[in-house]
């Protein structure tokens, strides 16, 4: 083969979750359940945090943000994965493909920085209340937000570029629901071994950064947090819990997806399944349930839809 990418595989074919029949229309049914929830669950938190007032401040504006990366976030593979629960050839072209592997990858690093943001949003409130309104000032919650896209475009744009141009000339079975680097690596012509140490090391880069700040952020916290009053410290570790219970969710299945590849196969399809549905499924719920403010917009919410309703 000459330079370039001089792939003879026009599509790859989807090996899926399951093989049998009954089983697949069952899963139909209940990731199509899942992922209306989902989409609806997180549409429902950026409504509310836009429309009501008393949730205009930074943490709700990341809450914002971040419903509307998980809500991408399981876009990029369930609708596919949904799909072709009913379909008997699993298939997706070699462009969709590699556009699954950027948009998976943007997001998800783009997620993985929007939680730092949001960790070290709560270390200004709890560790520094007195400065928190002039540190965490609208321009500069832009800017995080915006740095967060930015880092997770140039991480998924330096996996796009190095895959593209790889060789594939066959097989063209992916043992999973979507295309996903480790998967798709197997499949090339040539020798694959240093290929994947170094998608695991850009990988880990990101994730195993982003994990440590996360934690030197929470270990400040909870140092603060135990010299404050009760009602504080109460009220504070109710808001941390609920980051951290997102924190752990999120990376857990990354890190063993990415970062330490277990290589057993149902174990990485259950990961996948995990951070590409459950995450953005449990997010909206644990922050709701576990947030006051966020259950009193709720209730605002429907009382002025009652209201309306009673009007007409």
């Amino acid at each position: 083969m000459d330079g370039g990418n001089q792939s003879v595989v026009s599509e790859f074919v989807l090996l899926g979750l399951c093989h049998s029949w009954n089983t697949q229309v069952l899963l139909f049914l209940i990731f199509l359940m899942l992922y209306i929830i989902i989409v609806s669950g997180n549409t429902v938190i950026m409504v509310l945090i836009v429309s009501d007032p008393h949730l205009h401040s930074p943490m709700y504006f990341f809450l914002a943000n971040l419903s509307f990366v998980d809500m991408w976030l399981s876009s990029v593979t369930t609708p596919k994965m949904i799909t072709d629960f009913l379909r008997e050839n699993k298939t997706i072209s070699f462009g969709g493909c590699m556009c699954q592997i950027f948009f998976a990858h943007f997001i998800a690093a783009g997620e993985m920085v929007l939680l730092v943001v949001m960790a070290y949003d709560r270390y200004v409130a709890i560790c520094k209340p007195l400065h928190y309104s002039t540190i965490m000032n609208w321009q500069r919650c832009t800017g995080l937000v915006v740095t967060s896209w930015n880092i997770g475009l140039m991480h998924a744009l330096s996996h796009l570029v190095v895959i593209v141009k790889l060789p594939f000339c066959g097989p063209r079975a992916i043992d999973s629901f979507f295309c996903d680097i480790p998967l798709v690596i197997k499949l090339v012509c040539m020798e694959s071994f240093n290929l994947d140490i170094l998608m695991n090391v850009d990988c880990g880069f990101v994730g195993v950064t982003c994990f440590a700040m996360l934690l030197i952020s929470y270990t400040y916290i909870l140092l603060t947090v135990r010299q404050s009053s009760k009602t504080g410290a109460s009220k504070a570790l109710s808001t941390c819990t609920a980051h951290i219970t997102v924190v752990v969710i999120f990376f857990v299945p990354c890190i063993f997806i990415y970062v330490c590849p277990l290589n057993i196969t149902w174990l990485d399809k259950f990961l996948a399944v995990f951070y590409s549905v459950f995450t953005p499924l449990l997010n909206p719920a644990i922050y709701t349930l576990r947030n006051k403010e966020m259950k009193n917009a709720i209730k605002r919410l429907r009382n002025i839809y009652m209201g309306y309703k009673g009007n007409t």
